[in-house]
């Protein structure tokens, strides 16, 4: 059954959650909804681990979990493909949860990061990113009448990479469209902090999440598989990096920890993430995004 609340558009020079609507849902799918740049890759990872614990896929979790929004690739062309999909499917995107028609059979892992480690790798993202492919999502944006992003950021302006990353990644608007659904039986908050420090007991609560059963003799594996340096070796043999990264995959996952902000951030631009945060997020929600202590 859907949700009956009426929802909004997200539309971004990256994003176009109209494109969910030529995808019809199965009641067996998952959707891994993330802001940029905060655990969206390690999670489709662990769930193609969860998915498939002897290792025998039909292909790697890139090519098998799609970023549905993204406007870089024709959304026919991805609707096909994962129409044609007889296994369980999960599939990504960085829309907020108003912004999605919700279906209570469908499993959503909600993926979060502290919003300053977030906006560090952003950084490093659009530094690396390629200014033709920059180009290509300028052009298609411009239809929709959004201004285009600079094709490619040099690296000496945060201040305009912050007013930036708001506009297109706000891991605040995400999760205040997700945190009061946080109980729901088929929504799980999971926070790239609690994965770096207990990858296992992690992927244990979202396996029980997804009603998936592991043998105990493959779980060693199943986890081993979504240690970051496993999950580069995949990307690396994709193409999808290649063409939009300088520097491919490596430049992709960077270094994949956290509190590379301080000492980089001004007081100035701390400051004004601060009130972005307080004037979004309720304290106990703002307390998670932060840390990630509490288990949802």
């Amino acid at each position: 059954m859907s949700s009956s609340a009426p929802k909004g558009d997200w539309i971004t020079v990256h994003a176009d959650s109209r494109r969910w609507d030529q995808l019809p849902l199965r009641s067996s799918d998952i959707v891994i909804s993330t802001p940029p740049k905060s655990g969206t890759t390690l999670m489709q990872g662990i769930a193609h681990s969860l998915l498939w614990p002897d290792g025998e896929a039909p292909g790697d979790f890139l090519g098998l979990c799609p970023w549905v929004d993204f406007r870089y690739h024709p959304i026919e062309q991805i609707a096909e493909q994962v129409g044609g999909q007889k296994h369980r499917r999960f599939l990504k995107t960085h829309t907020p949860a108003d912004c999605l028609s919700l279906n209570d059979d469908v499993s959503y892992l909600v993926v979060h990061r502290d919003g300053r480690d977030a906006l560090m790798s952003w950084a490093n993202h659009r530094e690396k990113y390629r200014p033709e492919a920059m180009e290509v999502l300028n052009r298609k944006a411009a239809v929709d009448g959004l201004a285009p992003l600079d094709p490619q950021w040099s690296g000496d302006d945060m201040d305009a990479l912050l007013d930036e990353w708001l506009e297109e990644c706000s891991p605040v608007r995400h999760l205040a469209a997700w945190w009061p659904l946080r109980d729901r039986d088929n929504v799980c908050l999971v926070h790239y902090a609690n994965l770096l420090d207990d990858l296992d007991g992690e992927m244990r609560r979202i396996a029980a999440f997804l009603d998936v059963e592991v043998p105990d003799d493959l779980w060693a594996g199943v986890v081993e598989r979504c240690r970051i340096d496993e999950m580069r070796a995949v990307a690396a043999s994709t193409d999808g990096f290649t063409v939009r990264f300088d520097g491919g995959a490596d430049s992709f996952f960077h270094k994949g920890t956290n509190g590379r902000w301080v000492g980089v951030l001004t007081e100035n631009q701390l400051r004004r993430y601060d009130q972005h945060v307080a004037a979004g997020l309720e304290p106990e929600a703002a307390a998670w995004l932060e840390s990630g202590s509490t288990r949802r």
